[in-house]
This record gives structure tokens, sequence and C-alpha cells, in this order.
């Protein structure tokens, strides 16, 4: 009997930790160490090979793809705070990528990690005080002074290995910020006491040291872990929009009673703290999904993510993007009323009513895509790029197309409705160029023809992701099923438009 036991430990304890490892978190657990940090001078990794690559070439790749793939914000002013998810890449990486995406190549004298401890319980607040931590692209050298005027300001704040032997959601910030910061020196920041007191503590520490100096907050935590998809949608709506009211001491309030789920709670409250200290004075959304989402599977257990920017809004006026083609106000509510009513009606299987309107450019035969997008994600887009039907008819033969014959997405159903986006893009006449350089990005979109093969991408796309001209050129060539470089072929023809872009938001 005894040999039985013995024999279901490691058993029961490898299905634990693999089950542990694919979600990214647990609650925190209750054992308490007090070990000082001893000699250590460099953290190793312990997740590099099983929560993300092990292999430099490899891991860089993909950061790097993830990269390409997400979007640019619209985002005036500086970012000052950025919340990331901390479960492993296949899981949570391309929706951290979309916050870090927005700093990719600023410079800053520092980056202030603040994590939860999952293992590990202790009072106040961690630092990890050693000479860097080590990830396979090399070591994230700490900001040793830095450290030096935060624990100087407060006892409750202090170097100490705790909350970083065996910690997970403070290294897996690490390899996105190497990849996207230059000259990076970090401040690792562990906690588990999410009360007010100590947040509050914390917080006053921290913006102390920022004085005079450029940083980066990072606020690491999952949301919703559990069993129930829906709930995961409800719970992570419930506290998304109370960090985007970008009011820390009511959220610090909810996650302590529990009214709202997140690992790493008590992390976004202190970089809320410190940002709004620091003149933030704006939140946005970049992206949410859950695990569910990422692996198309909604049973069994789901983990909420999601990327959101905290920021000093700026007088700068965002970017145009497209051109503009004489529409009128009213034409954009018309045409956007159209699409949605045409999705309405598909989902109810009903017959549309035919497109009328008195307005001349409602009835002029015009190219257009309509695109839909659910919860910051892409969840439909089909258009016409040449002008075959009166564009009121266009649309709402697009929005249909979109949300029912997408063949990248399932069709839209009745419940999602409400949460879907829609965006117009009504295009210009196309026209063939044979030298790059007249394409503009962010105005013109691209057609690329080449054997057989075409692949085009709106305008918008390329600053949205932050591309520029030739990268604008590969990624429609990728999605023609082109080679790489394929855009250089004589053979190859590019044809550049434009297009009026407008969406329900605005």
């Amino acid at each position: 009997m005894k040999k039985g036991i013995i024999w279901l430990v490691p058993m029961v304890l490898a299905i634990f930790l693999t089950f542990y490892h694919i979600f990214g978190d647990s609650q925190p657990r209750k054992e308490v160490f007090k070990n000082t940090m001893k000699s250590q001078d460099v953290r190793k990794s312990v997740i590099a090979g099983t929560w993300y690559p092990g292999d430099a070439a490899e891991l860089r790749e993909q950061i790097e793809t993830y990269f390409e793939n997400s979007k640019k914000a619209d985002i005036s002013g500086e970012i000052i705070g950025l919340v990331a998810p901390h479960a492993g890449y296949p899981y949570s990486g391309f929706i951290a990528a979309n916050s870090y995406k927005q700093i990719l190549n600023n410079k800053y004298d520092a980056v202030i990690i603040i994590a939860p401890s999952h293992r590990e319980a202790f009072d106040g607040a961690s630092i990890y005080g050693g000479d860097g931590f080590e990830t396979p692209l090399g070591i994230a050298p700490v900001h040793k002074d830095f450290v030096k005027e935060i624990v100087s300001s407060d006892e409750n704040i202090y170097t100490s290995m705790e909350g970083h032997r065996e910690e997970h959601s403070l290294e897996i910030q690490l390899p996105f910020l190497q990849v996207a910061v230059p000259d990076l020196k970090i401040v690792p920041i562990s906690m588990m006491d999410y009360s007010l007191e100590n947040c509050q503590k914390a917080a006053d520490a921290i913006t102390k040291a920022c004085d005079g100096k450029k940083v980066l907050l990072v606020a690491s935590t999952d949301l919703y872990h559990g069993y129930s998809y829906d709930e995961c949608v409800q719970k992570d709506g419930e506290i998304i929009e109370k960090i985007l009211e970008f009011k820390p001491k009511e959220l610090c309030e909810g996650v302590a009673n529990q009214k709202y789920m997140a690992c790493g709670g008590g992390p976004v409250v202190v970089v809320q703290m410190v940002a709004k200290n620091l003149g933030a004075n704006k939140t946005k959304l970049l992206l949410r999904k859950n695990s569910a989402d990422v692996t198309g599977q909604k049973g069994g257990y789901v983990v909420g993510y999601a990327a959101i920017a905290i920021y000093k809004q700026g007088e700068t006026k965002a970017e145009t993007v497209g051109t503009e083609l004489g529409l009128n106000l009213e034409d954009k509510r018309n045409l956007l009323s159209l699409a949605r009513e045409a999705i309405q009606c598909g989902v109810e299987r009903k017959p549309l009513n035919p497109a009328k309107y008195d307005s001349p450019i409602m009835n002029e035969k015009r190219g257009a895509f309509v695109t839909l997008t659910k919860r910051g994600a892409l969840r439909g887009c089909i258009g016409y790029i040449i002008p075959v039907k009166p564009l009121a008819v266009t649309i709402q033969e697009m929005a249909g197309a979109a949300a029912f014959r997408d063949p990248r997405f399932s069709p839209v159903k009745k419940e999602e409705i409400d949460e879907l986006e829609i965006e117009i893009s009504v295009l210009t006449p196309l026209k063939e160029i044979s030298d790059i350089n007249e394409i503009e990005v962010g105005k013109h979109g691209l057609l690329v023809e080449c054997a057989g093969c075409s692949g085009l991408l709106l305008p918008q796309v390329a600053t949205e992701y932050g591309w520029d001209r030739e990268t604008f050129l590969e990624h429609t060539c990728k999605k023609a099923g082109l080679p790489d470089g394929a855009w250089k072929d004589p053979s190859t023809k590019i044809k550049i438009f434009s297009a009026e872009i407008f969406h329900e938001n605005e």
C-alpha cells in the first residue's frame, strides 16, 4: 500500500505541473518563505523551453512575428504604462505583443515590471536586486541605482529573492522587452499582498524614484480563471471596464472583495497609481481574448487575457488614413446602418429591404470593403475591389459576406451582433505602378498579382501594424500566397488605390 502511494506522488505532481504550465497560473498559495537573497547575481530562466522557446533564434523570430502582426493603436500621447498577460506564449503571447508593439524601439531609463507571486507569500513588495534576469536572448540587466532609490523610500519594499525564485509572471515579459526596447534596464518587482495600504506604499516609493527619469511601467496579469467560457467573457468585461475607468483605488477594492478577477490585480493597481502620479490620464484597450478564443476549444479550463495601454494624452492629432471621397456624415451613417441591418437580417433569416437613396454617391458604382471586429480581433472582411454595383448595394452585400461567408471564420451568431464593430472602406479606382516609391503608407492600399495569384490589403492595415513600404509589399505578397520578395519580380503587377474609411465609433 505504501509503495502504491509513493508511486502516485510524482504522477500527481506531474499532472498538476502540466496543467499549471498550460494555462499560466493559479491562485497564490499560502506557503511563506522568508529567506533573503544571498550570493546569486543572475536569476536563471525557469520557463525557457516550456512557456516560451528555449532557442534564442526561434524565440526572437516568434516575437518579431507577433509584433509584425500586432496592431499599432491610435494613441496620441506618451505611453507610461502597459498591462500584459503572462501565460505561455502559445496562449497569450500574441495578446502581450499587442501591448509591447506600442512602445517598439522606444528608449527608457528603466522599465519597471510589477508581477504577482503565485508560489511564495510575503509582506510588502520584493525587488530582485541581483545583476539581471537571464533568458535565451541574454541577460536583462537590473537598474541597481533605481532599485536602491526605491528601497530607500520605504522598508515595505525591499530587495529579496521572494517572489522571484520560480515565478513565471515576471520572466514571461522579458523576451518581449528585450526585443522591443533598446538598451533595456529593468526593475523587477513581485508582490502578493494586494491591500490598498500595501499598493499605496509601493506606488509612493516607485513614484519618488521615478522623478526626472523616463520610465515604462508594466503590470503582469491574467484575468478570469475558471471553467465557463461565458462567465469568462462577462468577468473579463467587468474588470477591463474598471481598469479603463482609471480609478485604481476602486479597482483595488473590487479585487479585494473578489468582485473582479485578476491574479495580478495588485500590480495593475500599483502601475495605475504610479502612472497617474506621472501624469497619465487616459487608457486604451488594445486587445482582449481568452484561452478558449485562442485554442478554439470552449470546453474545459479558461483563462482571460487583455492588453491595455495607460498614457498621457497629447495634443497631436491622429494620422489621417486613406483619403476623402465626398461622403457626408449622413451618407456614412446610412451605409453603416445598411451594414448592420444586413447582418441582423442574416442571423434572423429575413429578406433585406432594397437599398434606395437620393444621394448621388450612394448610387454610384464603387468598390468597397466591410470589416468586422469583435473585442479588437478581426471577425470578417470581404469586399469588391472593382466597382460593379451601386455603393449602397455593395455595402449590403459585403456586410453579409463578411459576417457569414468569410472562409477564415465561422458564420456570425445572433449573440455576437452586439459585440461587432463595423468599419467601411469605400475605394478609389485601381492604378498600376512601376515605381514602388509611388506607394504612400497610410494613404494607399495594395493589390499584387502574379502567376494567377492575387492579394490585397487595405490602406489602414499598414498604419495599424506600423509597417514601412517594403514590409507592406511583403505582407501583400504573403496574402496572395507568393514567396518572399515576389514584389521585386518584373512579372508581378503592383496596383495602388486609396479609400475613405469610417466606422461606428466616429
